[in-house]
């Protein structure tokens, strides 16, 4: 297992799941922050087309490329689906925001072979690791 610095590291695109429009919600927010410091970010929520600009994709199954990781902002009950998902895409890792933690997820995502990370903020942990992918 990698650890969450490795995993943003390693990483180069982010799928967010539950991406928000509403820009004063983390969930909004911390994926627009990775996006500033480099980091490609893919919105996916169903219920609308775009997210800080970029156009989202309604599920995980929707994804026309690759993704290094995968970021959840949904609740924890929700979690679980959202980390099947991405075990059925082969995502090397997925990443539970701050106050989302789940032992079945970690468990799925343990059986699929994903680095798991939960109950931590993906912009507080690229601040703390100093990380950005800007030239």
């Amino acid at each position: 297992m990698r650890s969450a610095q490795q995993i943003l590291a390693d990483a180069k695109v982010i799928a967010v799941v539950g991406a928000s429009r509403d820009p004063y919600k983390p969930s909004h927010t911390v994926p627009l922050q990775m996006l500033r410091h480099g980091w490609r970010i893919i919105p996916v929520n169903p219920f609308v087309a775009e997210v800080f600009g970029v156009p989202t994709v309604p599920t995980l199954a929707d994804l026309t490329e690759p993704v290094d990781l995968v970021n959840i902002f949904r609740p924890a009950r929700d979690a679980v689906d959202v980390v099947r998902q991405a075990a059925e895409i082969k995502a090397p890792a997925v990443w539970l925001q701050s106050g989302i933690a789940s032992a079945e997820a970690r468990r799925i995502a343990e059986e699929a072979g994903m680095d798991y990370v939960e109950d931590r903020c993906l912009a507080v942990e690229r601040a703390l690791g100093q990380l950005t992918k800007l030239p």
